[in-house]
């Protein structure tokens, strides 16, 4: 198309003017855009946690005997003032879980409950021995927000001797709450979790004792089971006897494809 002189002249010259008015308005804007993202991006910058091993600052009972309560419980200290709460909440339900209570309690609160457990199993019988708990604190694994609590407990309870009890928690420290592993699972692929679950569980049932399996539950519920991550995948984690009475341990693994595939698409790219 020919344009006229005239009528181009004015044309060239309004949208020299226009072009101007916007290359500033565009400005403005990217500034702003820029100065938002980079305001964003401060605010979720997360505490280096500078993980420190130490004891966990806890006040045990006077005992002139040596007949003494034994409890030892090895920590760790991070700059994240709220993972330092969380775990030591934790720490506190895994305390209670040995001697049956499951309650709010704080760590002090929880060794006074195991305490008081103990004086009262000593008291039964003057040749009975006072409890005895060491627990050691481990930072697992972490990426971006996602971090992988393992808390590991030795004991001596009534005669009954047990080593390396794990346990395991999740954390974002973004929202700064725990994770289960039901919230992170795309709703739609629950069926198919449930039967990479069972298929391992089947296997599991195979080789335990037949006594065993004749008291083990058909379906392995595990909503509110441990749950863990790596590079590798997620997967589950169900301690001696928490299934059946006797029965072994029992850790199900995931691989890397079948844990994107039931993982909600943000959960998968921030954990993995």
């Amino acid at each position: 198309m020919k344009w006229n002189v005239p009528f181009c002249s004015v044309l060239i010259i309004s949208l020299i003017s226009l072009s101007g008015c916007d290359s500033s308005g565009k400005d403005g804007q990217k500034n702003t855009a820029v100065k938002d993202e980079v305001q964003q991006d401060k605010a979720e910058v997360l505490p280096y946690l500078n993980i420190q091993e130490q004891p966990a600052q806890i006040a045990l009972p006077f005992c002139e005997s040596k007949n003494c309560i034994d409890i030892d419980i090895q920590t760790v200290k991070t700059q994240d003032s709220w993972l330092n709460e969380w775990i030591a909440k934790n720490q506190a339900t895994v305390i209670q879980n040995q001697i049956g209570l499951k309650q709010n309690m704080t760590l002090q609160q929880a060794v006074n409950a195991y305490v008081k457990k103990s004086d009262t199993w000593q008291n039964e019988f003057s040749a009975n021995k006072p409890y005895a708990l060491n627990m050691y604190t481990r930072v697992a694994y972490q990426r971006n927000q996602y971090l992988l609590l393992q808390l590991g407990v030795d004991t001596q309870q009534e005669d009954i001797k047990v080593k390396e009890r794990y346990y395991f928690f999740v954390a974002d420290r973004k929202n700064k709450k725990s994770v289960t592993l039901l919230e992170s699972i795309k709703p739609e692929q629950q069926t198919a979790l449930n039967t990479y679950i069972q298929t391992a569980y089947q296997k599991w049932l195979k080789e335990q004792k037949a006594d065993i399996r004749k008291e083990a539950p058909a379906k392995l519920y595990w909503g509110q089971s441990d749950w863990f991550f790596d590079q590798e995948g997620l997967g589950l984690h169900f301690r001696t006897s928490e299934i059946v009475k006797d029965g072994t341990q029992l850790d199900i693994y995931l691989t890397k494809a079948q844990t994107q595939q039931v993982l909600k698409a943000d959960v998968y790219q921030n954990m993995f």
